[in-house]
């Protein structure tokens, strides 16, 4: 990939993630791969997923139930460093020659989504987002799909800061909406500070960035 194609991702990328205009719709994505990054995780601990939402204000919900602490924390964790986490993986399937699998596989977990959304809005931003990858499948060539991949991959990895810096911006000047964050949420059920989550959220956030920075530099 020249220097060139490399600065016109990033840029498209920005374009979606960075300007209000484009981030009121983009991140409504981002917050259903942040709302999915908790169901996955409640899944590999043992959880029942019960359902998922999504709104117009990109809040969300992700509902399950299950016994013991460890299940409730790793589905907490793993909420806003999904959007990077799943970028990251982006770049790397590209990078890695697996385009197509990562497309169709994102494909069929965003339909399978809609088994589990419980509101009106959140099946229409479901139904939206397959339909952009269904259109990728079917009518983009494979350098197309690349290229979209990795404007996705990048967006989701600043969308996944611009979510941390929200969350710790309600913690610093917007204590009043302390109930809307993971970390808050977290220090409740198990008594360690919200700081040490943040800190936990930055840390798999930079650990993302760097593997999808080390993905391209290696390709």
């Amino acid at each position: 990939m020249s220097p060139l194609a490399l600065v016109a991702i990033v840029a498209v990328a920005a374009l979606l993630s960075v300007p209000r205009v484009t981030w009121q719709w983009f991140g409504l994505f981002a917050t259903l791969v942040h709302e999915l990054g908790h169901a996955f995780a409640a899944v590999l601990s043992g959880r029942v997923v019960h359902g998922i939402r999504i709104r117009r204000n990109h809040s969300g919900d992700a509902m399950s139930s299950g016994r013991g602490v460890f299940g409730t924390v790793l589905s907490g964790v793993f909420g806003y460093p999904a959007p990077a986490i799943v970028g990251a993986a982006l770049l790397w399937s590209v990078f890695a020659g697996f385009t197509a699998p990562a497309l169709l596989i994102g494909g069929v977990i965003l339909v399978l989504t809609v088994l589990v959304i419980r509101n009106l809005f959140g099946v229409l931003v479901v139904l939206a987002s397959a339909g952009v990858a269904a259109l990728l499948w079917f009518y983009a060539s494979p350098e197309t799909q690349g290229y979209a991949l990795l404007v996705l991959g990048v967006a989701l990895l600043v969308g996944s800061v611009r979510g941390l810096a929200t969350v710790v911006g309600v913690h610093t000047s917007r204590r009043a909406q302390l109930q809307t964050s993971d970390a808050y949420l977290l220090y409740k059920r198990t008594g360690v500070p919200s700081p040490v989550w943040l800190a936990l959220f930055a840390a798999l956030i930079a650990a993302s960035v760097v593997f999808a920075m080390w993905s391209y530099l290696s390709r």
